[in-house]
C-alpha cells in the first residue's frame, strides 16, 4: 500500500528543522512522497498572521525544487478560514483511496489531539508521525490513535525564534534555506514596520 505523509503548518517561514524532519519521515517511515500543507490560519495561533500565503509558498516551493518524493499543496490557503487537519485528512482520503496516510505533528502536540475538531474520525484517517522536541519526554496516546515516534534529526529551532532574529537584525542564514532567507529579505518580512 503506498504511503504518504502530511505535513501541516504555518510554515512561517520554512526552516531547516522542518526540512530535516520530512527527510527523516520519508526514510524512516518509508513514504512514497510527503506534501507540505501550508495554513490559512493556524488553530494553534487564533491571534496572529501569518506573512501572506503567496510569500509562504513561494518560500516552500523554491526551497523543494528538484524534490522528487516532496512537494507543496495550497488545499488549506485556498479553502481559507481556519485549517483543521480533518478537513484536510478527508479531501487527501478521498483523492487517494487505498493510501496510508500519516500526519506529522509536534510531539507537544499530542497530548491535545483528543481536543482536535472530530478527533476520533481523524484517528481512524490517518497515523500520526511524532515529531520528538529535543529533551521532552515520548509523547503516548491510547488506540484508536497509531503512533510512530520520530527519530532522526531534531533540531530545536522554530519559525517563531526566526521571526524574532530578523526582527532584531540578526543572521538566519544557517537555519533556513538560501532561498527562505532571499525571500524574506526582497519582501521585507518579519521586520518592525517603521512609523515616521
Amino acid at each position: 500500500m503506498p504511503a504518504l505523509g502530511l505535513f501541516g503548518g504555518s510554515f512561517d517561514p520554512l526552516h531547516l528543522g522542518h526540512l530535516l524532519v520530512a527527510q527523516a519521515a520519508l526514510e524512516e517511515l518509508v513514504l512514497d512522497r510527503l506534501v507540505f500543507l501550508p495554513a490559512a490560519q493556524s488553530p494553534f495561533k487564533p491571534g496572529t498572521t501569518p506573512a501572506l500565503a503567496a510569500a509562504r509558498l513561494r518560500m516552500l516551493r523554491q526551497s523543494l525544487a528538484g524534490q522528487v518524493r516532496m512537494s507543496v499543496d495550497d488545499l488549506e490557503i485556498r479553502r481559507g478560514g481556519v485549517s483543521f487537519t480533518v478537513e484536510t485528512c478527508r479531501e487527501f482520503s478521498r483523492r487517494l483511496p487505498g493510501w496510508r496516510l500519516l500526519w506529522l505533528i509536534g510531539a507537544d502536540h499530542v497530548p491535545t489531539l483528543p481536543l482536535w475538531r472530530d478527533a476520533e474520525q481523524l484517528a481512524r484517517i490517518v497515523e500520526f508521525i511524532i515529531i520528538p522536541r529535543p529533551g521532552e519526554p515520548q509523547a503516548t496516546l491510547p488506540p484508536p490513535y497509531r503512533l510512530h515516534p520520530l527519530r532522526g534529526w531534531p533540531l530545536k529551532v522554530s519559525s517563531s525564534e526566526i521571526r524574532d532574529r530578523v526582527k532584531a537584525g540578526l543572521p538566519i542564514h544557517h537555519l533556513v534555506p538560501a532561498v527562505v532567507a532571499e525571500v524574506i529579505e526582497c519582501e521585507n518580512l518579519y521586520r518592525p514596520i517603521l512609523r515616521r
